[in-house]
């Protein structure tokens, strides 16, 4: 059965682009929307076993597909747009750690009760969390020495409230907050031109397999392998704990390198095939939502684990809206911060928009670096209030 879950993933994409081939209203919908759909609907009719074998294999495939991903999207990049960009995304990260802050106090406050220590401490966790990642969840369970239940219960309600959130801002979130919040602006004199995508899959799917972009997208991919393994190298070298966001930085890094070479940021359709790998992380990451989580339900840390979630996003659109960052800078932080780096050519091909996927793995890549002292600081802070 794993062996089919992960043909599926990978050839699934060919059916979601020919899809948005004939059908005008699924063109418009998008590939990356479409595909998580139909990742859910078959986690959630237990058509893919929910099971932890079959769980560990769907995030097999999404861990090994966003290494391939990073560097086909990011070899088009344009350094110079980048800079330009810089001052918003760094006001927006700080806006979404101060949101997300503000959303632990108060879910500490409607939840702790009788229990204030593990709630500030599950409040910890949920910081580290929502600014860094799974990597400083587990590094905060250790440093503030939560047991292996409590931890389990936040991994799987804060999972499941990140998938509703990442639906959330993939479908309806950029209509909902341009009712308030400026547009991203595309800069028209960047030397690549516009850096906003067109949402036809319909030219992806005959653009990328046609004979004559064959060539540019064998070198790119064999350069992709290059750049992974010198990236694993790298990091073989740090603790294991940091592996993760070692290896990551590196790739990027490598890939913006490359990227300034214009024979390789002039290669034909890196951008798309980039895309392609996406689509096959979507399909693993969304399959894995399942109703087991809901069995049993411990109310308390799901309340605190829900207000921690949403309030973190509320809060970061209202701050970032009085100070009008636009809405791609808002949401690609935002989605970066909650659900780490690899998320972030996610929705920066849900977006249309490439020019936001290099500082978007940048912010994520700080939350790597400083979510565990973030979460730490909260935890005793709230401890202090009680």
């Amino acid at each position: 059965m794993q062996i089919l879950v992960i043909l599926f993933c990978v050839f699934a994409p060919l059916f979601i682009l020919w899809l948005t081939y004939k059908s005008k209203a699924l063109n418009k919908v998008g590939s990356i929307i479409i595909a998580y759909i139909i990742g859910c609907l078959l986690g959630l009719t237990g058509l893919i076993p929910d099971t932890d074998e079959m769980h560990a294999t769907q995030t097999a495939v999404a861990t090994y597909t966003i290494p391939f991903a990073i560097p086909l999207l990011l070899f088009s990049s344009d350094i110079k747009a980048w800079a330009r960009l810089a001052p918003a995304f760094i006001k927006s990260t700080l806006f979404g750690i101060a949101g997300c802050a503000l959303a632990i106090v108060i879910g500490f406050w409607v939840c702790a009760g009788s229990s204030p220590e593990l709630y500030a401490n599950v409040g910890g966790m949920l910081t580290g969390l929502y600014t860094g990642g799974n990597a400083n969840l587990a590094s905060l369970k250790l440093a503030l020495a939560v047991d292996d239940s409590t931890y389990i219960l936040v991994s799987a309600y804060s999972t499941l409230m990140s998938a509703v959130y990442l639906f959330f801002v993939i479908i309806v979130g950029k209509r909902v907050l341009l009712l308030f919040m400026p547009d991203f602006k595309d800069d028209k004199d960047a030397s690549e031109g516009n850096t906003k995508l067109e949402n036809h899959e319909h030219e992806l799917f005959f653009g990328l397999f046609r004979r004559s972009n064959l060539k540019d997208l064998g070198i790119a991919l064999a350069l992709t392998v290059v750049i992974i393994a010198a990236s694993f190298g790298i990091a073989a070298l740090v603790p294991k704990d940091s592996f993760q966001s070692v290896f990551i930085l590196a790739i990027s890094t490598f890939s913006i390198l490359a990227s300034l070479n214009h024979r390789i940021r002039s290669l034909k359709r890196t951008f798309e095939a980039g895309t392609y790998f996406i689509l096959i992380f979507s399909l693993a990451v969304a399959s894995q939502v399942s109703l087991r989580t809901l069995t049993q339900v411990d109310s308390g840390i799901f309340v605190f684990t829900t207000i921690a979630t949403l309030g973190a996003l509320l809060f970061h659109v209202i701050i970032s809206a009085l100070f009008k960052i636009d809405t791609d800078t808002t949401l690609t932080t935002s989605i970066s911060l909650i659900c780490s780096p690899p998320f972030a050519p996610v929705i920066g091909s849900a977006l249309h928009n490439r020019a936001v996927i290099g500082p978007g793995i940048a912010v994520g890549l700080f939350g790597y670096a400083a979510g565990t002292y973030i979460g730490f600081g909260i935890a005793k802070m709230l401890m202090a209030l009680v």
